[in-house]
């Protein structure tokens, strides 16, 4: 419970619009997300910091950390799935919502149980 809360302060999110958005902010398992970045559906954002990145990371994804998060450095391709990550799924929900309030009408998915289950699940990782 202490770990949601310092996170929460430590990284804010915004509060949602009258149109919301929370509805566009979905889970996705890590077999679904294997899947469609096998074939070339998915554009995955990786929302952990460098080091972490830099250990060891999904081939393709693009690195654009929490603490430094831009939503303008998110390409948005139309007809792929829109993928975020972190390392067990607590940072993406903060990024996904930032995105969202800086006007993405699309879906957001967050990789359940992020890098970790990614990598249980058998998906190729980078080191």
């Amino acid at each position: 419970m202490f770990l949601c809360s310092l996170m929460r302060r430590l990284f804010p999110t915004a509060q949602p619009d009258k149109q919301g958005g929370a509805d566009r902010i979905l889970q996705v398992d890590p077999q679904t997300a294997i899947r469609w970045q096998a074939k070339g559906e998915a554009v995955i954002v990786d929302v952990r910091e460098p080091h972490e990145h830099a250990a060891g990371h999904i081939p393709g994804a693009i690195l654009n950390p929490l603490s430094q998060f831009d939503p303008s450095r998110v390409p948005v391709e139309p007809g792929k799935h829109l993928v975020f990550h972190c390392q067990g799924d607590m940072r993406c929900g903060p990024a996904a919502e930032r995105m969202m309030a800086a006007g993405h009408t699309g879906t957001i998915n967050r990789l359940r149980g992020g890098f970790s289950a990614w990598a249980n699940a058998g998906g190729p990782v980078e080191r």
